[in-house]
């Protein structure tokens, strides 16, 4: 009888030490994160979130990036946009110029994913549901930003035959923040950046991008919970927010979201108010200046639109200006360079990803009876694509 009560309280002490073991990881995955060393945290692999110029360059030699961006599905219509604004141009160093396109799963075409793709510019995730309610993703789990993500490089991969290692970045939908959820994910599924969170307070000098190695010293007021973990080697790419030319000035994240800009018929108007809040970048500490937009707004809107395109006109013929992707921008803080060797660096052209378009129709998703067309890049899925099912089998 002692031998059983033996026994059993080493199963009992077996399983207690079992059960303790992810209890144990959960805690040193959310563990706070603490104040950041610049003696220990070093580049290219960290860094602190500060307004300071990577490499310690004086803004003068410091490139100026412009990272324009676009969110929500690439489909037939936006295709035209993108084509327009973007087709035939280059910065001063004779390089193409790119985008960043943070692309939601429902509704696309994935052929024009491809497109954009061998045009130079960047795919990046913005989740497969896209779900709303907003506050959705604020409670989201490490696994359910894993079924959003994670699953959608999947998507990406077979119907649109961009290269797995193509894409390293990734907008939270509504730039809802989830605290440390989609950060973990992100390091779990191997993505280097996201460019979700907003700052209000750092814009004037801009903060640069920083990694989550140490405590972030950026604030949360858009859309929090932003997050509290140490997520070594995760990057930052903050939303700087710009300012309308009120009294007094509010910010938005979004240039199609900002309260009390110029009359959507001025020309004139918008394109000074752009460069209003590009010369704060470029006349200042040179944080990458970002364009973040929907393309609704430039479609609807010919005046805003022709004013964008006098921008882009404009700092396309500057010669320390860079219209880039957004992981370029942060491939340059990891190894900075003065601006001087960086118009003589060789220009970076993808690899071809052949795409043979296959329009596919009548299909369902596994939780629902709605039905969808998609083009794809070769083979048809059975059903429609969704979260659990990422290949549609």
């Amino acid at each position: 009888m002692r031998w059983s009560w033996f026994l059993l309280s080493l199963l009992a002490v077996a399983a207690l030490a079992e059960d303790a073991s992810p209890e144990e990881e959960d805690e040193e995955v959310v563990a706070e994160a603490g104040p950041c060393n610049p003696e220990t945290c070093k580049l290219p692999d960290c860094r602190c979130s500060s307004t300071d110029i990577p490499g310690n360059l004086a803004p003068r030699n410091t490139p100026q990036f412009v990272m324009v961006t676009f969110d929500d599905a690439v489909n037939v219509i936006n295709i035209e946009t993108y084509r327009e604004v973007l087709s035939g141009r280059r910065n001063k160093n004779n390089c193409p110029v790119g985008a960043t396109f943070y692309v939601s799963h429902e509704y696309t075409n994935y052929a024009l994913v491809n497109e954009i793709y061998n045009n130079g510019s960047e795919i990046a995730l913005h989740s497969i549901t896209h779900r709303t309610p907003d506050e959705w993703w604020q409670d989201a789990t490490v696994e359910d930003m894993k079924r959003e993500f994670a699953d959608q490089l999947l998507i990406m991969q077979q119907f649109g035959n961009i290269p797995r290692d193509a894409i390293s970045g990734l907008r939270m939908p509504f730039i809802q923040m989830s605290g440390n959820s989609h950060f973990q994910m992100m390091k779990e599924t191997g993505l280097t950046y996201d460019c979700s969170w907003p700052t209000v307070s750092f814009i004037n000098p801009g903060l640069w991008p920083y990694t989550l190695d140490y405590k972030s010293t950026q604030d949360c007021l858009v859309a929090p919970p932003c997050p509290t973990a140490s997520i070594p080697g995760t990057w930052v790419v903050p939303m700087v927010t710009w300012r309308n030319l009120a009294n007094p000035p509010a910010p938005c994240s979004f240039v199609d979201a900002c309260p009390s800009a110029p009359g959507l018929n001025d020309e004139d108007g918008w394109f000074r108010f752009i460069v209003s809040n590009f010369e704060r970048h470029y006349l200042g500490n040179r944080a990458p200046f970002g364009y973040f937009v929907h393309e609704g707004h430039l479609s609807s809107n010919p005046a805003v639109k022709r004013a964008f395109i006098r921008f882009l006109d404009m700092i396309n013929n500057l010669h320390d200006v860079f219209m880039v992707n957004t992981k370029d921008v942060v491939e340059w803080v990891k190894n900075p360079v003065p601006v001087n060797e960086y118009i003589r660096q060789q220009c970076k052209f993808p690899r071809h990803a052949p795409c043979f378009p296959n329009t596919c129709g009548n299909l369902r998703r596994s939780d629902s009876e709605k039905e969808y067309w998609m083009t794809v890049c070769g083979s048809c899925p059975r059903t429609y694509p969704w979260v659990n099912n990422p290949l549609g089998r």
